[in-house]
């Protein structure tokens, strides 16, 4: 009976609470992470710590040998995130999500690394100061599975699948960052109408910081906004008609 109690506290996974947990993630600056104690304490440890995310969707952190977690990920690499911003009010009324995830270190010199590198700096570029230096590692910390809490009454159970981006992932990672430097350079106006027009911020300095197969991650200053395309990209080639698509239905809204 406790158990049947238990699991009828859950919602049924839709697809309104997959992409909410998906723009947590892409979302998120910062996270709280719990690692096992790497010298074989009886206690967790839990550090905050600075998120971008690879092209496939997973979270990746950046990490100091100087911290205690990055020997405790490399002991045991099973670790817990949770990200969501409180907000005003009550801080659980505001969602979040906990990501069960198992961490793995980015070798340097490889395509992997590089490309991850130029992904966590769009989205930090103060980080640039010291991201390589040699005691510092960038880790993908692979999703397992999470539980997603979108405000009271609202939780949900999801699994690696439920968060895996769909789509061709590779072609995109490919072209992403031309793809970038061509549209903060020669299309501001257009990221403007999808910052505005598509997700709702305010009007300022926006730019795209990263693209990947579902969607683009904007940024101005300290602020984030994640919009997704009307579909997953099957192809890489479509990208360029489906943002000017985008734009052009921005631009078609009534304010």
């Amino acid at each position: 009976m406790a158990e049947a109690e238990k699991k009828s506290v859950l919602r049924e996974t839709d697809d309104e609470a997959i992409r909410l947990a998906k723009t947590l993630i892409a979302t998120a600056r910062h996270g709280a992470l719990a690692v096992h104690p790497s010298g074989g304490g009886a206690f967790p440890g839990v550090s905050r710590v600075q998120l971008s995310t690879d092209f496939d969707g997973t979270p990746v952190i950046l990490v100091s040998a100087l911290s205690p977690h990055l020997g405790a990920l490399e002991t045991v690499p099973e670790s817990a995130l949770l990200i969501g911003e409180p907000g005003k009010g009550d801080p659980l009324a505001h969602p979040r999500i906990t990501l069960r995830t198992v961490g793995a270190r980015v070798a340097r010199g490889t395509d992997d690394h590089g490309r991850i590198r130029r992904r966590h700096l769009a989205r930090h570029p103060k980080a640039a100061l010291y991201a390589d230096f040699g005691d510092f590692a960038f880790f993908r910390l692979n999703v397992h599975s999470a539980s997603l809490n979108g405000g009271f009454g609202k939780a949900y159970e999801l699994g690696a699948a439920d968060l895996a981006l769909a789509g061709d992932l590779e072609g995109i990672a490919a072209l992403e960052h031309g793809a970038v430097v061509h549209m903060n350079a020669d299309h501001a106006e257009a990221i403007a109408l999808y910052a505005q027009k598509l997700a709702r911020k305010r009007p300022g300095g926006w730019q795209l910081l990263t693209i990947d197969s579902e969607g683009m991650d904007l940024g101005d200053g300290d602020e984030r906004a994640r919009i997704f395309y009307p579909e997953p990209l099957q192809r890489a080639g479509d990208l360029r008609k489906v943002l000017k698509q985008m734009a052009d239905a921005a631009r078609a809204m009534e304010d």
